[in-house]
Protein backbone atom coordinates (compact mmCIF):
# COMPACT_ATOMS: atom_id res chain seq x y z
CA UNK A 1 0.00 0.00 0.00
CA UNK A 2 1.54 3.18 -0.96
CA UNK A 3 0.26 6.88 -0.05
CA UNK A 4 1.25 10.40 -0.86
CA UNK A 5 2.49 12.58 2.43
CA UNK A 6 3.62 16.51 3.00
CA UNK A 7 6.27 16.48 5.55
CA UNK A 8 6.83 19.34 7.39
CA UNK A 9 9.22 21.41 5.58
CA UNK A 10 6.58 21.23 2.40
CA UNK A 11 8.39 18.11 0.82
CA UNK A 12 5.82 15.99 -0.35
CA UNK A 13 6.37 12.42 -2.19
CA UNK A 14 5.06 8.72 -2.41
CA UNK A 15 5.63 5.88 0.28
CA UNK A 16 4.70 2.51 0.55
CA UNK A 17 4.46 0.41 3.82
CA UNK A 18 7.60 -2.21 4.37
CA UNK A 19 7.69 -5.13 2.60
CA UNK A 20 8.88 -8.77 4.24
CA UNK A 21 12.42 -7.59 2.54
CA UNK A 22 13.05 -4.94 4.34
CA UNK A 23 13.37 -7.17 7.65
CA UNK A 24 17.07 -7.77 6.77
CA UNK A 25 17.69 -3.64 7.35
CA UNK A 26 16.37 -4.24 10.60
CA UNK A 27 18.56 -7.32 11.28
CA UNK A 28 21.35 -5.32 10.15
CA UNK A 29 23.73 -5.03 12.78
CA UNK A 30 26.07 -3.01 11.53
CA UNK A 31 23.79 -0.37 10.29
CA UNK A 32 22.32 -0.53 13.87
CA UNK A 33 25.81 1.09 15.09
CA UNK A 34 26.45 3.33 12.46
CA UNK A 35 22.89 4.87 11.84
CA UNK A 36 22.27 3.72 8.32
CA UNK A 37 18.73 2.12 8.72
CA UNK A 38 16.98 5.53 8.53
CA UNK A 39 18.52 5.58 5.33
CA UNK A 40 18.19 2.53 4.12
CA UNK A 41 14.37 2.32 5.21
CA UNK A 42 13.20 5.31 3.48
CA UNK A 43 15.35 4.39 0.65
CA UNK A 44 13.42 1.34 0.22
CA UNK A 45 9.97 2.81 0.98
CA UNK A 46 10.38 6.13 -0.78
CA UNK A 47 8.67 5.47 -4.31
CA UNK A 48 8.13 9.33 -5.72
CA UNK A 49 9.16 12.98 -5.04
CA UNK A 50 5.85 14.58 -5.95
CA UNK A 51 7.36 18.49 -4.50
CA UNK A 52 11.24 18.87 -3.51
CA UNK A 53 10.00 21.57 -0.95
CA UNK A 54 13.30 23.30 -0.08
CA UNK A 55 15.38 20.48 -1.27
CA UNK A 56 17.09 20.85 -4.21
CA UNK A 57 16.04 18.57 -7.23
CA UNK A 58 16.77 18.26 -10.96
CA UNK A 59 14.74 17.26 -13.08
CA UNK A 60 14.21 13.36 -13.38
CA UNK A 61 16.89 12.90 -10.19
CA UNK A 62 16.36 11.03 -7.37
CA UNK A 63 16.38 12.38 -3.75
CA UNK A 64 19.33 12.64 -1.77
CA UNK A 65 17.77 11.51 1.10
CA UNK A 66 21.18 12.95 3.48
CA UNK A 67 20.26 16.45 2.74
CA UNK A 68 17.01 15.83 3.69
CA UNK A 69 15.91 17.29 7.72
CA UNK A 70 15.98 15.39 10.57
CA UNK A 71 12.27 16.12 11.28
CA UNK A 72 11.16 15.03 7.77
CA UNK A 73 12.55 11.94 7.61
CA UNK A 74 10.95 11.20 11.74
CA UNK A 75 7.83 12.00 9.91
CA UNK A 76 8.34 10.00 6.64
CA UNK A 77 9.70 7.00 9.26
CA UNK A 78 6.21 7.50 10.80
CA UNK A 79 4.36 7.44 7.90
CA UNK A 80 5.99 4.38 6.41
CA UNK A 81 5.66 2.66 10.21
CA UNK A 82 1.43 3.52 9.87
CA UNK A 83 1.27 2.43 6.60
CA UNK A 84 2.69 -1.14 7.39
CA UNK A 85 1.01 -1.82 10.30
CA UNK A 86 -1.44 0.67 10.37
CA UNK A 87 -1.23 4.05 12.68
CA UNK A 88 -2.39 2.66 15.76
CA UNK A 89 0.98 1.94 17.42
CA UNK A 90 0.66 0.27 21.34
CA UNK A 91 3.83 0.51 23.66
CA UNK A 92 4.51 -0.31 27.57
CA UNK A 93 6.23 1.59 30.25
CA UNK A 94 6.31 1.26 34.25
CA UNK A 95 4.64 3.75 36.31
CA UNK A 96 7.38 6.60 37.62
CA UNK A 97 5.16 6.68 40.82
CA UNK A 98 7.55 4.49 43.56
CA UNK A 99 4.74 3.92 45.22
CA UNK A 100 3.28 1.99 42.33
CA UNK A 101 5.72 0.89 39.41
CA UNK A 102 2.62 -0.88 37.24
CA UNK A 103 2.61 -1.56 33.92
CA UNK A 104 1.23 0.89 31.61
CA UNK A 105 -0.38 -0.37 28.19
CA UNK A 106 -1.04 2.55 25.67
CA UNK A 107 -1.87 2.73 22.70
CA UNK A 108 -1.43 5.97 20.05
CA UNK A 109 -2.67 7.00 16.38
CA UNK A 110 0.83 8.01 15.33
CA UNK A 111 -0.82 10.30 12.35
CA UNK A 112 -2.42 12.47 14.90
CA UNK A 113 1.08 13.21 16.90
CA UNK A 114 1.21 17.31 16.53
CA UNK A 115 3.63 18.32 13.88
CA UNK A 116 5.52 21.48 13.56
CA UNK A 117 5.92 22.72 10.00
CA UNK A 118 8.92 24.67 8.73
CA UNK A 119 7.85 28.28 9.00
CA UNK A 120 8.87 30.33 5.59
CA UNK A 121 11.92 31.98 7.33
CA UNK A 122 13.25 28.98 8.41
CA UNK A 123 12.61 27.96 4.95
CA UNK A 124 14.81 30.41 3.52
CA UNK A 125 17.82 29.76 5.98
CA UNK A 126 18.14 26.47 5.09
CA UNK A 127 17.96 27.00 1.43
CA UNK A 128 20.17 29.65 2.24
CA UNK A 129 22.90 27.55 3.27
CA UNK A 130 21.46 25.74 6.25
CA UNK A 131 22.90 29.14 8.47
CA UNK A 132 20.96 30.50 11.72
CA UNK A 133 21.63 33.11 14.21
CA UNK A 134 21.10 33.83 17.42
CA UNK A 135 22.42 35.94 20.55
CA UNK A 136 22.95 33.99 24.43
CA UNK A 137 21.59 35.67 27.05
CA UNK A 138 23.91 35.58 29.29
CA UNK A 139 27.46 35.38 27.18
CA UNK A 140 25.96 38.08 25.22
CA UNK A 141 27.55 36.45 21.99
CA UNK A 142 25.82 36.23 18.40
CA UNK A 143 26.00 32.12 17.32
CA UNK A 144 25.73 30.83 14.46
CA UNK A 145 24.32 27.24 13.95
CA UNK A 146 22.55 24.73 11.57
CA UNK A 147 19.60 22.07 11.62
CA UNK A 148 20.30 18.63 10.97
CA UNK A 149 20.11 16.41 8.25
CA UNK A 150 20.32 13.60 7.04
CA UNK A 151 24.28 13.49 6.93
CA UNK A 152 24.24 15.10 9.91
CA UNK A 153 22.23 12.12 11.53
CA UNK A 154 24.41 9.21 10.58
CA UNK A 155 27.27 11.20 12.49
CA UNK A 156 25.09 11.66 15.52
CA UNK A 157 25.90 7.32 17.19
CA UNK A 158 29.82 7.89 16.40
CA UNK A 159 29.36 10.96 18.25
CA UNK A 160 27.59 10.10 20.67
CA UNK A 161 30.17 7.11 21.62
CA UNK A 162 33.58 9.17 21.02
CA UNK A 163 31.74 11.52 23.87
CA UNK A 164 29.75 10.01 26.54
CA UNK A 165 30.49 12.19 29.45
CA UNK A 166 30.30 15.35 27.62
CA UNK A 167 27.17 14.64 24.69
CA UNK A 168 26.08 17.93 25.20
CA UNK A 169 28.40 20.17 24.60
CA UNK A 170 29.75 17.58 21.80
CA UNK A 171 26.12 17.84 20.23
CA UNK A 172 26.62 21.47 20.94
CA UNK A 173 29.89 21.54 19.17
CA UNK A 174 28.47 19.79 16.29
CA UNK A 175 25.58 22.03 15.45
CA UNK A 176 27.26 25.37 16.32
CA UNK A 177 29.39 26.95 13.31
CA UNK A 178 30.94 29.87 14.87
CA UNK A 179 30.37 31.90 17.33
CA UNK A 180 31.22 35.44 17.95
CA UNK A 181 34.68 36.69 18.77
CA UNK A 182 35.14 32.92 19.38
CA UNK A 183 38.45 31.28 17.39
CA UNK A 184 37.39 28.07 16.13
CA UNK A 185 39.86 25.98 18.30
CA UNK A 186 38.24 27.69 21.06
CA UNK A 187 34.69 26.66 20.21
CA UNK A 188 34.57 23.32 22.13
CA UNK A 189 36.07 25.31 25.28
CA UNK A 190 33.80 28.15 25.34
CA UNK A 191 30.45 25.89 24.85
CA UNK A 192 31.66 23.73 27.21
CA UNK A 193 31.71 27.01 29.94
CA UNK A 194 28.69 27.97 28.92
CA UNK A 195 25.82 28.50 31.52
CA UNK A 196 22.91 25.81 31.72
CA UNK A 197 20.76 28.74 31.01
CA UNK A 198 22.84 29.62 27.34
CA UNK A 199 22.86 25.92 26.54
CA UNK A 200 19.27 25.16 27.78
CA UNK A 201 18.59 28.48 25.40
CA UNK A 202 20.67 27.49 22.53
CA UNK A 203 18.42 24.00 22.63
CA UNK A 204 15.09 25.82 22.55
CA UNK A 205 16.48 28.00 19.65
CA UNK A 206 17.19 24.49 17.79
CA UNK A 207 13.52 23.37 18.41
CA UNK A 208 12.13 26.63 17.90
CA UNK A 209 13.28 27.38 14.12
CA UNK A 210 12.81 23.36 13.11
CA UNK A 211 10.09 21.33 12.08
CA UNK A 212 9.20 17.64 13.39
CA UNK A 213 6.84 15.78 15.28
CA UNK A 214 6.29 16.66 18.67
CA UNK A 215 6.63 12.76 20.31
CA UNK A 216 6.55 13.85 24.08
CA UNK A 217 2.96 11.90 25.17
CA UNK A 218 1.06 12.40 28.63
CA UNK A 219 -0.49 9.14 29.69
CA UNK A 220 -1.95 7.80 32.88
CA UNK A 221 -1.50 5.22 35.22
CA UNK A 222 -4.47 2.92 35.83
CA UNK A 223 -3.53 1.94 38.84
CA UNK A 224 -2.63 5.35 40.50
CA UNK A 225 -4.22 7.31 37.54
CA UNK A 226 -0.75 9.81 38.14
CA UNK A 227 -0.34 10.62 34.73
CA UNK A 228 2.74 11.54 33.41
CA UNK A 229 4.96 12.33 30.32
CA UNK A 230 7.15 10.04 28.29
CA UNK A 231 8.59 10.29 24.77
CA UNK A 232 7.70 7.67 22.04
CA UNK A 233 9.75 4.43 22.53
CA UNK A 234 11.67 4.24 19.26
CA UNK A 235 13.08 0.89 18.89
CA UNK A 236 13.20 -2.39 17.01
CA UNK A 237 9.28 -3.04 18.48
CA UNK A 238 8.50 0.25 16.91
CA UNK A 239 9.01 -1.56 13.29
CA UNK A 240 8.55 -5.21 14.24
CA UNK A 241 5.36 -4.98 16.56
CA UNK A 242 4.32 -8.18 16.54
CA UNK A 243 7.17 -9.74 18.12
CA UNK A 244 6.96 -7.23 20.70
CA UNK A 245 2.94 -7.94 21.07
CA UNK A 246 4.36 -11.75 21.76
CA UNK A 247 6.56 -10.51 24.36
CA UNK A 248 3.97 -8.17 26.45
CA UNK A 249 1.66 -11.08 26.23
CA UNK A 250 3.95 -13.46 28.13
CA UNK A 251 4.34 -11.00 30.30
CA UNK A 252 0.87 -10.37 31.16
CA UNK A 253 0.32 -14.44 31.03
CA UNK A 254 3.74 -15.22 33.52
CA UNK A 255 1.74 -12.16 35.98
CA UNK A 256 -1.54 -13.32 36.04
CA UNK A 257 -2.64 -15.72 38.78
CA UNK A 258 -3.20 -19.84 38.28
Amino acid sequence: MADVITCPSGLQGRVRGMKVREERVLADRKLAKNGGQVDELLAACWEETLDPGPYALAEGAKLDLGQVLQGDRFFALLMVRALTYGPEYAFGVSCRNDNCRARIDWEIDLTKLPVRKLSEESRAAFVSGNRFETTLPDAGKKVAFKLLTGDDERKLPALQRSAPDKLLSAVLAYRVLEIDGVDAKAKRQFLEDLTMRDADFLVDEFDRVDCGVDTTIEIECPECFQTQEVELPFDKGFFLPGKDRTARRKARSSSSPT
